[in-house]
């Protein structure tokens, strides 16, 4: 079990959160959370690089020069890939989907242990859901700033989690909940946009590079019982 303090924008302590051993008391081998860092790190190539090989490229047809009598080698093209302009040889190509499937019980173990290992070693950081969203009627990059220099998480790489929105949709005649933009964390995300080294997700959208590729992370108290209640 661990006690979480809850603070707010000011760095004042205004409550606490208890996390349950049952969500904490998960091993994800390190294994397995490496090929799932891969896995996603792969998918999100786009695959679309091209080149032109010697039939592609646009030149003429002609010789060079002649065959004989110049002292140099025989040549054919100018699209051959020795001359400037002329093809690329075995030059990537698109390819067809390189798609990497995750299992979803790998991708929340590997996703819940990267998170009790940011609980354990003290790089959470709980805030009040008020300080993302009713205080911030317009964009304060300052506030933000000055709340993190408090913190002293200054020039860290951080990651602002705010809680997700969810909308029901019908999906072939069954009722369906999806997430949305939360629009009241807009002045927030606006920012935090401006601070070098620092993001903003929806709760329902983090996944394990988000966790692993920072070294602390803001998070309201909502959003961690979303994320708790997404990766049982």
């Amino acid at each position: 079990m661990a006690t979480l303090k809850k603070i707010n924008l000011k760095g004042e302590e205004v409550g606490e959160l208890i996390v349950e051993d049952s969500f904490l008391e998960v091993d994800g081998n390190r294994q397995m959370i490496k090929d799932y860092i891969v896995a996603l790190r792969a998918n999100r190539r786009q695959w679309s690089a091209s080149t032109k090989g010697r039939s592609e490229v646009n030149h003429t047809k002609r010789k060079p020069y002649k065959q004989k009598g110049t002292g140099n080698a025989r040549q054919g093209s100018l699209a051959a890939p020795q001359f400037k302009g002329g093809g690329v040889v075995f030059g990537p190509k698109p390819k067809f989907d390189q798609h990497v499937r995750i299992n979803q019980k790998e991708r929340r173990l590997a996703s819940r242990t990267l998170l009790k290992e940011k609980i354990e070693q003290n790089h959470l950081v709980l805030v009040e859901d008020a300080s993302f969203s009713s205080e911030f009627s317009a964009p304060k990059t300052q506030t933000v700033a000055q709340f993190l220099k408090g913190q002293k998480l200054s020039g860290k790489r951080i990651l602002f989690v705010g809680e997700a929105s969810y909308e029901e949709v019908d999906v072939l005649g069954e009722m369906c909940k999806i997430s949305t933009p939360c629009s009241k964390h807009g002045h927030f995300k606006k920012s935090v946009r401006n601070i070098p080294k620092s993001t903003f997700v929806q709760a329902a959208n983090v996944n394990g590079y988000d966790l692993i590729s920072v070294q602390e992370i803001v998070m309201t108290e909502s959003a961690l019982k979303q994320l708790m209640e997404l990766w049982k």
